[in-house]
């Protein structure tokens, strides 16, 4: 990215407070929109220049980048998505968006608003070349690898993922004794290992999350970290594949660290899986 200014979306979790480091570091002016009850409080310290909207306030967002003469921005970090029906108040800009959508999936979404953006002067940019170290690298991550029923769950969830992909609805699946326990929608990951851990009888269920086929990579790229690890371990969860070269991996050694603590095995396949 060229030096000057750089617009962030900012969502929750810490990549955009990574980003921002990053950006900052790389000596860009980082002008920053945070949305309300979403984002973190502690990214105001990161950036150059902060605005916080409420989810809806399209507008809004669009004056705070073009007064500070922002022309390129990222996004960073999600909604939570039953928000997207619950609390959203759209202004006018939002409401002739949402007039645009087909349905209301993410990718569908995202891409609108990318156009919209564009028309008002603004070009979204992949924001993981600011990060290149985020993106998990293939290989084993654990001490321990895989037994033979779970290596036989992951090639049967890696491939379900990619059809759950190609119809725009989510990135994971969990899977337990070659079934298809639970699949991501709105509710999102941690929600979904949860539910296909209580399906699974709470035991030796995977987890395979991997990007959607044709995605737009400029944005929503799946993401992991030891939150997720957590979460499966709660959930009885033993094994977790993620797609290597589009997979943001954060705290990885956090992350990796109690996984092998907890007996975990961590994967990362490319192309057509392990």
């Amino acid at each position: 990215m060229p030096q000057g200014s750089i617009g962030l979306i900012a969502g929750k979790g810490q990549f955009p407070i990574l980003f921002a480091r990053a950006a900052r570091a790389a000596g860009l002016r980082v002008v920053a929109v945070a949305i309300q009850g979403e984002t973190s409080l502690d990214l105001a310290a990161e950036v150059d220049e902060i605005a916080w909207v409420k989810l809806g306030q399209l507008g809004k967002l669009i004056k705070t980048f073009q007064r500070a003469g922002v022309s390129r921005a990222v996004m960073c970090g999600g909604v939570s998505k039953p928000r997207m029906f619950s609390d959203i108040k759209p202004d006018l800009k939002a409401l002739l968006l949402i007039n645009k959508l087909r349905h209301m999936a993410d990718d569908g979404i995202l891409r609108t608003l990318a156009r919209v953006l564009m028309e008002e002067g603004i070009e979204i940019v992949a924001s993981h070349e600011m990060v290149p170290d985020l993106l998990a690298q293939a290989g084993q991550y654990t001490r321990r690898g895989p037994d033979a029923a779970e290596r036989a769950d992951a090639e049967l969830g890696w491939q379900m993922a990619g059809e759950l992909g190609k119809l725009d609805i989510g990135q994971a699946v969990v899977v337990k004794g070659k079934a298809v326990v639970a699949v991501e929608a709105m509710e999102g990951t941690d929600e979904c290992i949860r539910r296909g851990g209580h399906l699974a009888g709470g035991e030796r269920a995977v987890v395979v999350k991997r990007c959607k086929p044709g995605q737009d990579r400029r944005f929503d790229l799946p993401s992991v970290g030891e939150g997720t690890v957590a979460v499966m371990q709660k959930a009885g969860a033993s094994c977790l594949v993620i797609e290597a070269g589009l997979t943001l991996v954060f705290d990885r050694q956090a992350m990796v660290k109690r996984a092998d603590e907890t007996g975990i095995c961590i994967l990362a396949w490319s192309g057509t899986g392990g």
